[in-house]
């Protein structure tokens, strides 16, 4: 199993990178995520890797950071979703989005991803509900645990509904309600978890 690979960045696009080491080129599929990261071409790239074997492909995929890999090995545990499809998840949410969209049940922001349907996108949630806090940065568990005091609170869970009604997605209407006091009448939680959310435009 190859860990990594660090060279010369000889080759990218939003498919794939060429990673050149000791006159070999790794050709490492990537997602829009790490690609947004690579430094300029000819430049040195350490990229984490995972190889997935298939009877007719011995394929490579690469990764930035650490945290990407390892809600790719989590996507790929799920049923119906295979490298491409998780590559396509971590395209459209980089690991922290996507820790907290799985936490807030926010199927709606995964479905965003190419390819990827109303159904997968249900069952990333439910198979990786209690497995994705750890993923993405040190600030993301303590938003996470806010967003899961959310649905012990019924004040709470009925601002994350008003919100969702106004046209906020699902993840941000609970991390937003997550930050807030739960002894807060509803409307108040509404009120100051529009001034958060407006102030993020």
């Amino acid at each position: 199993m190859i860990y990594n690979v660090k060279g010369v960045l000889s080759y990218a696009d939003p498919a794939f990178a060429v990673v050149e080491c000791g006159g070999v080129g790794f050709k490492c599929f990537i997602s829009v995520t790490t690609l947004r990261q690579l430094p300029s071409v000819g430049k040195e790239v350490n990229l984490f890797t995972h190889m997935a074997v298939r009877e007719d492909a011995i394929d490579l995929y690469g990764f930035y950071e650490l945290s990407e890999l390892e809600a790719f090995k989590l996507l790929i545990t799920v049923s119906g979703v295979g490298p491409k499809a998780a590559m396509a998840i971590l395209s459209a949410l980089p690991p922290d989005r996507l820790s907290i969209a799985v936490s807030s049940g926010d199927v709606r922001s995964i479905q965003q991803a190419n390819g990827v349907g109303k159904k997968t996108a249900e069952r990333v949630v439910l198979e990786l509900k209690d497995k994705m806090a750890g993923i993405g940065s040190s600030g993301v568990a303590s938003v996470v645990e806010g967003i899961q005091s959310v649905a012990s609170s019924s004040n709470a869970s009925e601002a994350v509904e008003v919100l969702i009604s106004l046209g906020y997605e699902r993840s941000d209407a609970a991390t937003a309600v997550g930050a807030l006091d739960k002894s807060l009448s509803v409307d108040e939680m509404i009120r100051l978890a529009l001034k958060q959310l407006s102030a993020q435009l």
